[in-house]
């Protein structure tokens, strides 16, 4: 079973391709000089002259989007990535995946200026979504690794890639930038930043502060999304280094979108959602559950919809960095961090009428009123509070480039899940906002995590043509967890390999091409949360089985490949197979509101091979082509097998959840300094949501995005139009959004989402 409507596919497939082929071939000899300069002057780069499958996308190409965009969805193009999400800006936590290669989003690792985000996946137990970490038009770069990244990274879970955003520098002269946008669905945002430039008077002290406000309706059903963020980084010159600090901070209100099967669409629609704001019929619905009588038509489960689900989320990150020469010969660095995060999952709850729960002894009789509603809010609360410190040395020894550097952290994470009552007549609590006063709390943890890593490395310049580099890192975390209400779980798991290598090798053929490789092997350390990884189950005996039989996931990827960089032209292609061992599968058990914790099993191997060919090819000075392909081909090795040695699911061959086959990107662009433009079609090939690929085939779909916009050099000022999903395709976007199930031949299982119609952006940029 599937859902879209892409006309004409075969057709699309096909111009698409021949625009990837025409863009990887259609090469000219040049000068190093006249390479240069087209690097330069590109958007994306594709990792000239490192050892492994790289490539940077720059800020102009962030900036082209329309303003809000998350830059995972920017980085879609780039080859091997998957992105999904809901709403037209992949920026709504809920429904966001990105994965690379095979490997899911928890399985990456995400840095901002090195500090780790964790997996940014939702209820981060160790970090934060990149659209919160940061403002989306305060970042430079951001530099993809398909592979594993480089040793100095700093995190604990990039098994299949690695991720590192980098944010703008102060300028060194005064000036801002204010930029509005409004678009579809009453969106706007209002964006400033202000720029004091070099002090001489402070000894050259640069800094600036920005700040964001965004709101938008839900593009389907009731709900608003919307965000306010301010950032501030400042650079002071301290002899010939340079010292940096920053702070950021984030308040994030998103209100969900229903999560769908392909049933419900058949039966209920595309654009079918939760009840809100019809608070009489999410209470009958629940009243008709609790009481057995038949639910109003066209309902027929008590999960087809919910009153509203959302997320709150309050976030400050912080970091001081100071970075020097000692010498000619070397060069040190060290940051210091802090990140605070206060959220809560809000999800109203038909399981659980207000009070309820009278019997148990956490229930507080003191809530809220006699005129209790059929439902309550059921939440799931964090608070992160975790403080780190990275540290690096850098020695010129030559021919040799000699690094090594350290990364500690210690994390605080509690997590708790608790019921809030409400009023039958009218509900009175902020949809959008932090609930107190509980009437039940079912269960809550405390988690306390330990992280400390090293690594060196020799990068060894043999000749002009030839330059390797070899090194390893150590990685040991551990997790403790104390059950403080709801039972007596507790204990510590570790997740320890003194020895993860990594190798590489740059050999330049002649000025224009260049041949790389590279190894390397990983660990994804224990997750430590309540609602994922080991202590998902909330279960001591299960706990325990994980610490004396299983052991954290693990990778070894080898991969190679060509470059080729012309006057005209840039463009690689990748080959890579990767050995992925210990795979611990979690299975959700039943509808996710009900929050049953998923069964976790170590399911062996996965095995991942395949292509990346990517393109950039300058047309006219004014017109460029960009084509990206990949061929996935990932596959579970083995059944998953119970401990009495029975068959859980028959996984064995079968093809990875959430990895298409096959990518491929395009974009047209046209810049002339004034007038730009970019159309960009995305084709992404059937993907699984089911295990054992029974059931839960979702089909491909043909995404086309475009930007128009007019620089007005005179004034300053620029205006832009970005139209989001310009065919107006109906498509699912996200998989596995309530977890990913072993077979659904029925079409039942509620764990996808549709995606955003067409939506229409008007942006006016002035910079002073």
């Amino acid at each position: 079973m599937g859902y879209s409507r892409p006309v004409g596919i075969n057709m699309k497939i096909a111009l698409l391709s021949g625009a990837a082929v025409l863009a990887l071939f259609n090469t000219s000899a040049a000068s190093a000089q006249e390479a240069k300069a087209a690097d330069s002057a590109e958007v994306i780069v594709l990792g000239h002259g490192q050892s492994r499958q790289t490539q940077t996308v720059k800020s102009r190409d962030l900036g082209e989007v329309a303003p809000g965009t998350s830059p995972l969805k920017v980085l879609d193009k780039l080859p091997g990535v998957t992105f999904q999400s809901a709403d037209p800006f992949g920026a709504y936590e809920w429904s966001t995946r990105i994965s690379i290669r095979g490997f899911n989003q928890n399985q990456l690792g995400f840095t901002l200026d090195g500090i780790t985000l964790g997996d940014m996946s939702y209820g981060n137990y160790n970090g934060l979504h990149i659209s919160r970490a940061i403002i989306n038009e305060d970042i430079a770069r951001v530099d993809l690794a398909q592979g594993a990244g480089s040793l100095d990274s700093a995190t604990s879970s990039n098994l299949g890639g690695t991720l590192k955003f980098v944010s703008r520098d102060p300028s060194q002269k005064m000036g801002g930038e204010l930029d509005g946008t409004l678009g579809s669905n009453t969106m706007h945002r209002v964006y400033g930043r202000f720029e004091t430039g070099a002090i001489d008077a402070l000894g050259g002290l640069r800094g600036y502060i920005s700040a964001v406000d965004q709101k938008t309706d839900k593009w389907k059903g009731a709900g608003e999304q919307k965000a306010q963020q301010i950032d501030t980084k400042w650079v002071l010159p301290v002899g010939e280094g340079n010292l940096t600090a920053f702070v950021n901070n984030s308040k994030r209100r998103e209100q969900d979108y229903q999560d769908m099967s392909f049933e419900m669409i058949n039966r209920l629609g595309y654009t079918w959602d939760n009840f809100q704001p019809n608070w009489a019929l999410a209470n009958t619905v629940a009243k008709d559950y609790q009481q057995g009588t038949a639910f109003p038509a066209p309902i027929t489960s008590v999960d087809d919809a919910y009153y509203y689900g959302a997320g709150v989320r309050d976030d400050t990150l912080s970091g001081l960095r100071f970075d020097t020469p000692l010498s000619d010969k070397i060069r040190v660095s060290g940051t210091v961090y802090h990140h605070d995060d206060k959220g809560q999952g809000l999800w109203v709850t038909p399981y659980l009428p207000s009070p309820g729960v009278s019997t148990s002894p956490f229930y507080n009789a003191a809530s809220p009123s006699s005129d209790n509603a059929y439902v309550s809010i059921r939440t799931t609360e964090y608070k992160i509070n975790r403080t780190g410190a990275i540290g690096g040395v850098t020695i010129d020894l030559g021919a040799h480039q000699v690094a090594a550097g350290f990364w500690v952290e210690s994390n605080d994470f509690g997590q708790a899940r608790r019921f809030y009552g409400e009023t039958l007549s009218a509900p009175h609590r902020d949809s959008l906002g932090f609930q107190t006063n509980p009437f039940y709390t079912q269960w809550q943890y405390a988690f306390t995590t330990k992280t400390a890593q090293a690594y060196v490395q020799d990068t060894w310049t043999i000749s002009d043509a030839l330059k390797v580099n070899y090194g390893f890192k150590s990685l040991d975390v551990k997790n403790t967890v104390q059950q403080q209400v709801g039972g007596t779980l507790n204990g510590t798991l570790k997740s320890q390999d003194s020895f993860l290598p990594q190798a590489g090798f740059v050999y330049k053929i002649n000025d224009a091409y260049e041949a790389f490789g590279s190894y390397s092997e990983n660990m994804d350390a224990y997750v430590s949360a309540a609602t994922s990884g080991p202590f998902s189950s909330q279960s001591q005996v299960n706990v325990d089985y994980v610490r004396d039989h299983l052991k954290p996931e693990s990778s070894k990827t080898l991969e190679g490949g060509f470059r080729v960089r012309t006057g005209s032209f840039q463009g690689v292609l990748a080959v890579y197979d990767v050995d992925f061992s210990n795979r611990i599968l979690a299975v959700a058990q039943g509808a996710g509101i009900v929050g049953n914790a998923p069964v976790l099993s170590n399911v062996g191997g996965v095995k991942s091979k395949g292509l990346e060919l990517a393109g950039s090819y300058r047309i006219t000075p004014a017109w460029k082509l960009y084509a990206a392909y990949t061929y996935n081909d990932s596959k579970y090795q083995n059944d998953v097998i119970a401990s009495d040695g029975t068959v859980q699911a028959h996984t064995r061959g079968k093809t990875v959840v959430n990895t298409p086959k096959d990518l491929l990107k395009t974009e047209l662009s046209y810049d002339n300094g004034a007038l730009f433009g970019t159309l960009s079609t995305d084709y992404t090939g059937d993907r699984w949501y089911t295990y054992e690929n029974i059931g839960g085939k979702v089909k491909a779909s043909t995404i086309s995005d475009l930007t128009l916009g007019y620089r007005f050099a005179s004034v300053g000022t620029t205006l832009q139009l970005n139209v989001t999903n310009l065919t107006d395709e109906k498509y699912i976007s996200t998989i596995g959004s309530n977890g990913f199930v072993n077979n659904d031949a029925a079409g039942t299982a509620q764990t996808i989402l549709t995606g955003a119609p067409r939506q229409v952006f008007v942006s006016v940029k002035k910079s002073f």
